[in-house]
């Protein structure tokens, strides 16, 4: 070799090659040299160790006098003299240890022929001690068994780190033989980005020691696309001196494992997904939002995309659905016969997507949100639809391009009956649907259904309630005499359901106004059907112009027996028996006022309502001042029972603003009802505005939290009859009376401009007063009133009402009533504190068409005969 740099480094490589610790240590290895004369001549530092002799000991020593015992000896001569012969020889010999302790083994000698310098015959002697080798062999074995029988992947791996050994369940894995690995390295058998990773471990390892333990690698076997899983764990390999000669890894396949846990945290997943629905949907009533609470909990959480269509008819509140069956165990759907493809048009209501804004697509079309559609006969949602079964689509389809991997088709089903379809729908880069997402999104479907069914129901009982109440308030603008009217009605969003509030405005006889404002407690249709209920009693009694406290009080009763079915009794002897708890309550508060344009005196009386607002007029150049709160006892609601109610009568002075409400206007749950009560006096501070602006300005300036509860505000402006318009006359109780009243009728009318009535009123009023003075008790009242009718009243002191009879062929009376009915456009009789009043109504000429101008000679034959 040549000299230089170069051969020093190969020196110095060559020295390196075998170090101290090689495998000469753990065998033991010994030398020593026999001469010409048989005699030991060399001794070696190893054979001192083996042996247990130095070198002082052992040379000049016969060899086998000195290691073997004495029945061997013999043969062991022969050995050693055909070995200085030149006869090289290689066996098993016992020795035994000098030093008298009788120590002994067995040695595996190597005996090669010599010459020395004068070229005598000598040997060389290499011993090995057989027990190192037996305990080299053991360990060769288990290591041998332990890397070649593993059922793991066992690789051995270099500084360089490329494969020095790899073990027969490797090489199954990864094909070929495990020789053929040899020199290989991690990029042979994983992805880029796992093998580096890999290799980066193994510098590591190799570098600082540190052990590497399940270390997560994901790679597909030759062969498969199926990705596996490993788990690999990583230790440095040293040689006997301690230097790093390599990594030793070790790989377990945890595919099933790794499956096991994504299947258990897709379980775990799942059930949390479905607990968070059952916290998240059907918090509303409204179908869309339901719908939408549903893409909200799927959405990332399930699915990348999704939508919900209702069917139309649906939202629209038709129910015009088919009841039957559409086949064994399929629901019935709406719109269509058995067997056919879904007809009824379904419009979308709901769309979310975590990746992309635009809308998820049914076959053929883009469908946007709101947008009314209909599915193919052959598209899986039609089949969806039409057998109320799932459909798993794989692809996107044409009208997702690349997009969407897989979509689950599920549609809505709410006690047997299509409601509509969801599309739940996963983008390439996740995972596909499988059979228990699919289990998990008929799950989704149908709780989200059931709310969606449900708030159906809901809108339909809302809708029906909502026209019933409004059917049952005033139409129009309500017209009273004496009075200036406007009112407002502001219903209860769909949160709060249809209240029982309601207002009334009934004219009552001798141009008198009964203004009425109620509230039934509780909410829906229940409420709604109350509330028509006792609104039509206050009307029939207001017709029997009863006081009011007699109204409340028959109110109470029939407010008692709305909740049982016998009525008013029943309910009263279910309060006295075991019944009462299966009764229904129905309480309802109520303010009743009866104004008198003439007096302008208002009777009123109030059973657990708010108390009416009086605002009094200001005059020229005064100061606003605010409402005040009319102090009348409040009794207790309706439904109560067994509690009297009081009325108190009021004077209104002209100009006067009275204000009926109920509590939605002035109770809030963010603020006390006092200071609603504060606000609204302050905002009816100035009366003398537009009846209507004041209205509004009351409901623009309190803060009416509109759609807690409904809102009932009615609100009178007094205006009194004028002076002339009132005619008034006592008349003593004799025969003369009758032709007076009739002089003082006959003077009144042409005075109003009513000459057309004179014969019509004179007759009629000649009636009355002829009755009052044969039937009656004390003096004798004549009243003639003019508004938007010609009234005519007559008072006496006694109680007993007059009722109309058909008189008999020979009777010379008893027709007087008959002519009041016939010529009148209406008459009838009211109880007063000192007796009675009995009236009759003329409509004035030009404003109706008058039913009735004179009698027909057929009409006054009937009366007679």
């Amino acid at each position: 070799m040549p000299g230089g740099a170069s051969g020093e480094t190969w020196r110095d490589s060559l020295w390196h090659s075998s170090p101290p610790g090689s495998i000469y240590d753990y065998i033991k290895v010994a030398s020593f040299s026999i001469g010409p004369d048989g005699l030991i001549d060399q001794w070696s530092l190893r054979a001192e160790e083996l042996f247990g002799l130095t070198a002082a000991e052992a040379v000049g020593r016969d060899p086998v006098d000195a290691f073997m015992p004495p029945e061997l000896r013999a043969g062991a001569h022969r050995r050693v003299a055909e070995i200085l012969d030149g006869k090289e020889w290689t066996g098993l010999i016992p020795f035994r240890i000098p030093g008298g302790d009788g120590a002994h083994g067995v040695a595996e000698i190597y005996v090669m022929p010599t010459q020395t310098e004068t070229a005598e015959r000598a040997a060389l002697c290499v011993v090995v001690d057989v027990r190192a080798l037996r305990r080299i062999e053991s360990d060769l074995a288990a290591s041998q068994a332990i890397f070649g029988q593993s059922p793991f992947g066992f690789l051995l791996f270099g500084t360089d780190l490329t494969v020095q050994r790899a073990n027969r369940r490797f090489a199954t894995v990864f094909g070929g033989a495990a020789e053929e690995h040899r020199g290989r390295t991690v990029h042979d058998y994983l992805p880029a980005h796992e093998a580096d990773r890999m290799a980066e471990a193994l510098r590591r390892v190799l570098e600082t020691g540190d052990s590497v333990n399940d270390l997560q690698i994901t790679g597909a076997a030759p062969g498969s696309r199926d990705n596996r899983h490993w788990s690999i764990n990583l230790y440095r390999v040293h040689g006997g001196t301690g230097r790093p000669i390599g990594v030793a890894g070790i790989g377990i396949d945890v595919t099933r494992r790794h499956l096991a846990a994504r299947e258990a945290a897709g379980v775990r997943r799942n059930l949390a997904l479905l607990n968070e629905a059952g916290h998240r949907i059907g918090n509303s009533l409204d179908l869309e939002t339901t719908a939408r609470e549903l893409l909200d909990v799927t959405v990332p959480g399930f699915c990348d995309l999704a939508a919900v269509d209702l069917y139309q008819g649906l939202l629209l509140g038709d129910d015009d659905r088919p009841a039957r069956p559409q086949g064994p165990g399929v629901p019935s759907l709406p719109g269509q016969g058995p067997g056919r493809a879904p007809s009824a048009p379904l419009r979308r209501v709901a769309f979310s997507s975590a990746v992309s804004d635009a809308p998820l697509s049914g076959p053929g079309a883009l469908v946007s949100v709101g947008e009314v559609h209909r599915y193919p006969a052959g598209s899986p949602g039609a089949f969806a639809l039409r057998t109320a079964r799932p459909r798993l689509v794989e692809g996107g389809g044409p009208e997702s391009g690349d997009l969407v991997q897989s979509t689950l088709v599920v549609p809505l089903v709410a006690h047997d009956t299509v409601v509509g379809l969801a599309q739940f729908s996963r983008t390439k880069g996740s995972e596909p649907f499988g059979e228990r997402d699919r289990a998990v999104a008929v799950e989704l479907a149908a709780r989200a259904a059931v709310c969606i069914d449900n708030a159906r129901l809901y809108r339909r009982e809302h809708e029906r309630a909502l026209i019933l109440q409004r059917s049952l308030l005033p139409p129009g603008d309500p017209e009273a005499a004496g009075l200036d009217i406007a009112c407002r009605y502001l219903p209860g969003n769909a949160a709060t359901e249809v209240g029982g509030d309601w207002f009334d405005v009934i004219e009552l006889p001798g141009h008198r106004t009964a203004l009425v404002v109620g509230d039934v407690m509780g909410r829906g249709l229940r409420a709604a059907v109350a509330m028509g209920e006792l609104r039509t009693a206050v009307r029939t009694l207001a017709l029997l112009d009863l006081e009011p406290a007699e109204v409340l009080t028959a109110l109470d009763e029939i407010a008692r027996g709305l909740g049982a079915p016998g009525g008013s009794q029943q309910a009263s002897r279910a309060a006295l028996s075991r019944d009462a708890d299966r009764s229904e309550v129905y309480l309802a508060t109520c303010v009743y006022a009866v104004y008198d344009p003439v007096t302008r005196r208002c009777t009123i009386a109030n059973a657990g309502h708010m108390p009416p607002v009086l605002v009094e007029p200001v005059e020229e150049g005064g100061t606003p001042r605010p409402g005040l709160l009319l102090e009348i006892p409040t009794g207790m609601p309706l439904g109560v029972g067994g509690e009297p109610f009081e009325e108190v009568e009021v004077e209104l002075p002209e100009g006067a603003l009275l204000a009926l409400y109920t509590d939605g206007l002035v109770e809030s749950r963010t603020h006390p009802l006092e200071e609603g009560l504060r606000g609204l006096r302050d905002a009816l501070a100035d009366p003398s505005r537009p009846l209507e602006e004041v209205c509004d300005h009351v409901l623009n300036t309190l803060d009416t939290r509109h759609g807690e509860d409904d809102i009932a505000l009615l609100m009178a402006r007094v205006q009194g009859l004028p002076v002339d318009a009132v005619g008034d006359w006592q008349l003593p109780r004799e025969a003369r009376s009758v032709g007076r009243a009739r002089e003082l009728a006959r003077a009144k009318l042409p005075a109003w401009g009513l000459e057309g009535l004179l014969d019509t009123t004179e007759l009629l009023v000649s009636e009355l007063v002829t009755n009052a003075l044969r039937y009656g008790e004390g003096e004798i009242r004549l009243r003639l009133l003019l508004d938007r009718t010609l009234v005519c009243e007559v008072w006496d002191a006694n109680l007993v009402q007059p009722r109309r009879r058909r008189a008999r062929d020979t009777d010379e009376g008893g027709r007087g009533l008959q002519l009041v009915g016939l010529l009148s456009a209406g008459w009838g009789t009211r109880r007063t504190h000192r007796g009675k009043t009995v009236w009759f109504e003329l409509p004035l000429p030009g404003a109706v068409a008058e039913s009735v101008t004179e009698l027909s000679a057929e009409q006054l034959l009937s009366m007679y005969g």
